[in-house]
């Protein structure tokens, strides 16, 4: 099942597939996570030792989704989902510039105020849309390999252990993939490549130990996911 599950799929195949009502909520979830922390980008926030965007404290939960979603649906739907992700991000990108091109009424005042949070270069924003389906990608085909792998030499595949290391592991070439690609398109040129390569380290550290962190959760969450997904009383009723 692993193994079909990498494998190209069409349009017409999914649209003939049932999806749980778990699956759909997670599916919600992962693009408005996605959607929320892009509009909070624009806020720096100081750490001490070093300063970081607002959206960090929200982009790492897509990551941890997408972890679940690959390990109890597989890499097929995690990649619907991500394409799902990409194309609600940009929609409400389009919607907000439509919002900002629309002439406002004479007792409207913000007009600067709003360009400044929602009036992304076109260079970042397309920084963005590009590494987050790259670096999404990479983490779940990285968690579907591993896990094809841990099955095909006999293992248990669905341990804890087993899991937590695809999720450490998927995550740091996950959000590497999407820094590498992230700073230098958004920066090269602006900032200095001695910063650059500060922040795209920086990201990926702080994104993994967030996901590390947030571990306990997420084995907790992918155990309470796969009674209710694999459960007689669910598979019966399909």
């Amino acid at each position: 099942m692993l193994q079909d599950s990498l494998q190209p799929t069409t349009l017409s195949s999914l649209g003939r597939e049932r999806f749980s009502l778990t699956f759909l909520l997670l599916t919600v979830t992962f693009c408005v996570c996605l959607i929320i922390s892009n509009l909070m980008e624009i806020k720096t926030v100081d750490l001490g030792f070093m300063t970081i965007t607002a959206g960090v404290a929200v982009f790492p939960l897509s990551y941890i989704i997408n972890d679940c979603l690959v390990e109890i649906y597989g890499f097929r739907k995690a990649r619907l989902v991500i394409f799902l992700g990409f194309s609600m991000n940009l929609l409400t990108v389009l919607l907000l510039h439509l919002g900002l091109w629309l002439p406002g009424s004479e007792t409207w005042t913000e007009q600067e105020a709003m360009e400044a949070i929602f009036g992304a270069t076109p260079r970042i924003l397309c920084a963005s849309f590009t590494a987050f389906l790259a670096g999404s990608l990479t983490n779940a085909w990285v968690m579907a390999k591993m896990k094809q792998s841990s099955t095909s030499d006999g293992r248990n595949a669905t341990s804890a252990t087993r899991f937590s290391a695809r999720a450490i592991l998927s995550t740091i070439w996950g959000e590497g993939i999407d820094s590498i690609i992230f700073f230098p398109m958004a920066f090269a040129g602006v900032l200095p490549w001695g910063a650059i390569i500060s922040l795209i380290l920086t990201q990926t550290v702080l994104k993994t130990v967030y996901e590390i962190i947030a571990l306990p959760l997420t084995v907790m969450l992918v155990k309470r996911l796969r009674r209710l997904e694999y459960s007689p009383i669910i598979s019966a009723s399909r």
